[in-house]
């Protein structure tokens, strides 16, 4: 283990995180670098996980049992009778936290001081989270804590997570048995007498949180993910990247991806080819589109200009190349817990444009490190890509900016130090308690 940069408050502490995978998809790879900057710390951090895709040693696999097995199978089997007449117009993900894969026993059994959940789809079931002796700690990857079985909701003040999930509050859009409110209320019922204390990577998640039912009287925190800025999250040669990459090298690129892929309402596909459009339509010539998260789709969709496909992209490297490669990375995200991609470009010095909204909102520093443009007001977002590529002095100032502003407040010693502080913060409140 390194050596211990953290003094007095690492000494005592072993901290296991809980994350469905510490590789498929952003939210494990959050988990995976928070974990892997309380090691380099001198942090005695470990993870448990259904889906293992690191080699590091300190990363153990949950193993079922077939009794575990046999029951997933069943509750899901019940599940998918239950969800038959249900329908929604929220086509987001729903995780409805009745799959356990029997970890509670382990944990409450174990030597460690904190349980660190992350994103617990299938690991642990909202029945297990009630069930857990440790201290726990939540990193929240989206809203699904604070919830119903929906892993984001439209931030309105009406939004059910804020008023309850009631019978007189459904959505007009869904019908058939209310699963999100029989799912919150569960959440209500099993996490009764817990105590979270909850990280939240950006201030508008925090606000959210506060503002829940479910989470208002729990204390929240807000500690962004770490980014290795040295090894991985690091500016390259641009041409170099567009040769490594085999993209032209005399035309401006505009970048857009996601873990997940494209089609997600959230992610904002559908305003960026809009913004796009509204650039070519004032006749601006010499720039291309770079996309990333899935494959070139069979059928085709019109994009106002050529674009490139890098297909998906699992190796943190190659997406370090893509973001070198390109001149500004557009985050035209709905909604988004913090905004990973904004976070790792800014790293790689290429300027951010995104809406004044959400996660990104706490990344992008307006006119500095990039654009915020008005909430989904796609001729502000035109405007903010044409701002960025307009002048090359600018972009260099922006360029140098955003890596130094990442440097600064995403390196892993900087969370490191901050998740140190609260774990000893939680420690300390356990033991007065318990005197």
């Amino acid at each position: 283990m390194a050596n211990c940069y953290l003094g007095s408050c690492c000494e005592m502490k072993k901290i296991i995180h809980v994350s469905t995978s510490d590789s498929a998809g952003g939210a494990a790879r959050a988990a995976y670098r928070v974990h892997r900057a309380l090691v380099d710390a001198g942090i005695d951090s470990r993870m448990r996980v259904l889906d293992r895709g690191s080699d590091d040693d300190r990363v153990g696999k949950v193993e079922l049992p077939f009794a575990v097995r046999l029951k997933s199978k069943l509750q899901n089997r019940l599940m998918a009778r239950k969800l038959r007449d249900w329908h929604t117009d929220n086509q987001i993900l729903h995780s409805f936290g009745r799959i356990s894969a029997g970890l509670v026993g382990e944990l409450n059994a174990s030597d460690v001081d904190i349980v660190n959940l992350h994103w617990i789809s299938g690991i642990l079931s909202i029945k297990d989270i009630g069930r857990i002796s440790k201290p726990i700690v939540w990193r929240l990857a989206d809203m699904w804590a604070f919830c119903g079985a929906e892993h984001y909701e439209m931030d309105t003040p009406t939004a059910r997570f804020r008023n309850g999930y009631l019978l007189s509050n459904r959505p007009s859009g869904e019908r058939g048995p209310d699963i999100n409110r029989l799912v919150w209320n569960e959440k209500r019922r099993s996490w009764a007498k817990q105590h979270f204390t909850i990280v939240c990577t950006t201030n508008w998640l925090a606000k959210c949180a506060r503002e829940s039912v479910l989470l208002s009287n729990m204390p929240i925190h807000v500690i962004p993910n770490p980014l290795d800025v040295h090894e991985i999250w690091k500016p390259i040669n641009k041409q170099t990247a567009r040769i490594a990459l085999s993209l032209p090298l005399d035309k401006k690129l505009i970048l857009m991806g996601a873990a997940g892929g494209l089609g997600n309402p959230y992610k904002g596909a559908d305003l960026l080819i809009d913004a796009v459009a509204r650039i070519s339509s004032q006749k601006v010539d010499g720039f291309e589109l770079v996309l990333f998260g899935e494959g070139k789709p069979r059928e085709q969709v019109p994009y106002p200009c050529t674009v490139h496909w890098l297909g998906v992209v699992r190796d943190d490297r190659l997406l370090a190349l893509a973001y070198s490669a390109t001149d500004v990375m557009v985050v035209p995200s709905r909604q988004e817990a913090f905004g990973q991609t904004a976070s790792e470009a800014q790293a790689c010095g290429t300027p951010v444009v995104a809406f004044n909204n959400s996660g990104p909102a706490d990344i992008v520093i307006n006119r500095e490190t990039g654009w915020l443009a008005k909430a989904f007001d796609t001729e502000d977002l035109a405007e903010g890509i044409l701002w960025v590529l307009s002048d090359e002095d600018r972009w260099g100032k922006l360029s140098r900016t955003a890596r130094a502003k990442a440097v600064e407040r995403f390196s892993p010693r900087v969370i490191a130090e901050q998740y140190g502080r609260l774990y000893e913060e939680v420690l300390v409140g356990r033991a007065v308690k318990s005197e």
